[in-house]
């Protein structure tokens, strides 16, 4: 067996395998994941996607990224700045110097993700409307390089620069429900602190 055949046969074993993912969650039974490995959108785009995303509920964050997909609401950019120009759009979801935009191919396949982890949440037999993106994480991939050609015959680098994008969704807590009947009475500092001092010579 050469060393070509060695190789290749390495790299099936490695694509037949699981998927790893950069978290395991605590609880599997109650989370669902999806993932996208070389997706050819903008991989800055896709990173504030998930960072305004993470943490939100999946239903709130479907309807913002159909919003932006109709150019009612926008993405904040946070991160890779250079050249983003601010929007009043932006002042909705509170963003740093109103800087925005509506990266449309990004937010279209963020959002067929983010359904396809909703899908295998339900296949798992787990409340749509309760789940929350807990993890959300894009890298880069490598370059995709192609060529232009310049004056002069010169050629210039024509690189894209897709993604890797990886959520997991999990079921939110329902909380720590209040006490209906809490008798207890509110105590100031100094009446506290005259309870744990015990006057001298008392019996």
């Amino acid at each position: 067996m050469t060393a070509a055949t060695t190789r290749r046969s390495a790299v099936q074993e490695e694509s037949t395998t699981m998927v790893r993912y950069s978290v395991e969650p605590d609880v599997p039974e109650k989370t669902s994941k999806a993932r996208g490995s070389h997706l050819r959108v903008h991989f800055k785009h896709c990173r504030n996607i998930a960072h305004f995303t993470k943490g939100m509920n999946v239903n709130k964050a479907l309807k913002h990224l159909d919003d932006v997909l109709a150019f009612k609401s926008v993405i904040p950019f946070v991160r890779y700045t250079g050249g983003i120009g601010g929007t009043a759009q932006a002042k909705q979801v509170k963003a740093p110097g109103n800087r925005g935009r509506w990266p449309v191919k990004a937010t279209a396949v963020y959002r067929d993700l983010l359904k396809n982890a909703i899908a295998n949440a339900e296949t798992k037999g787990l409340d749509a409307a309760n789940l929350v993106i807990d993890h959300a994480q894009v890298n880069r991939a490598p370059a995709g390089r192609r060529r232009t050609y310049r004056a002069h015959g010169r050629i210039g680098k024509y690189a894209s620069q897709p993604a890797h994008i990886e959520l997991i969704l999990k079921e939110a807590d329902s909380g720590v429900q209040k006490m209906e009947d809490d008798t207890r009475k509110k105590i100031t500092k100094k009446q506290a602190a005259k309870k744990r001092f015990v006057a001298v010579g008392s019996s």
